[in-house]
């Protein structure tokens, strides 16, 4: 029960974790809403929610008497469906670190004129893959054309130009892989309350066998 008791409040943690930061995330910041579009926001939002509902389905197993099992039973199954839902929703966002590159390329094709200056400025780059691709001129750092071929854009150090791809994907590779691995770590958490809810399921079952056999031999104990 210990055990039990143990990952029935870590899973109420992972519940709250994945609410909390699906609420969080919804913020106004330009970069941590290119990366989490509102579709991944509302599956980790949706994915909260059935944790902490799974988490009220195991208190009100777990009071039921000793001899009824069904709602241990039903939480196994819940916490089945759980697992599947983590698995899918981590796996949406690991699928974004296959090629960030040209996902995040599309997704900054979206963005406004005022977004993409607002990222030149921030991270000191002009356009995407390249000075002709989305390039805007503006702001403080991508001014205008001729600063294309200023020493301050073209390094020389490294003869390589100031591109937005690195920085954008760089920032969007940390984000989503920090998100991923947290999600794939409730899977332990599902996994450790579905093991321990099988072992109370057992020691009930096994205790109302022994009642029955110290019925039988005239309401003894049994040893």
């Amino acid at each position: 029960m210990g055990a039990w008791v143990f990952f029935d409040f870590c899973l109420l943690a992972a519940g709250g974790i994945a609410l909390a930061l699906s609420i969080v995330w919804r913020a106004p910041n330009l970069l941590m809403n290119m990366v989490f579009s509102d579709a991944i926001l509302i599956a980790g939002m949706a994915l909260g929610i059935a944790l902490i509902a799974t988490f009220v389905l195991s208190l009100c197993a777990i009071a039921q008497k000793s001899h009824v099992t069904a709602g241990l039973v039903a939480l196994n199954w819940t916490l089945i469906v759980d697992g599947i839902g983590v698995v899918l929703i981590g796996s949406f966002f690991w699928y974004f670190t296959l090629r960030p590159r040209d996902a995040f390329h599309a997704i900054y094709t979206q963005q406004s004129r005022e977004n993409r200056i607002a990222v030149q400025d921030m991270f000191k780059c002009c356009g995407y893959f390249n000075a002709s691709d989305l390039i805007e001129f503006g702001g403080s750092f991508c001014t205008d054309a001729a600063f294309l071929q200023s020493p301050e854009f073209l390094r020389p150090d490294q003869d390589v130009a100031h591109f937005c791809v690195t920085p954008i994907t760089k920032y969007a590779d940390e984000s989503l892989m920090n998100a991923f691995t947290t999600i794939y770590a409730f899977i332990a958490i599902i996994m450790g309350l579905f093991l321990a809810t099988l072992c109370v399921i057992k020691k009930r079952l096994e205790d109302v066998r022994f009642k029955k056999i110290a019925l039988k031999r005239g309401g003894g104990g049994f040893v």
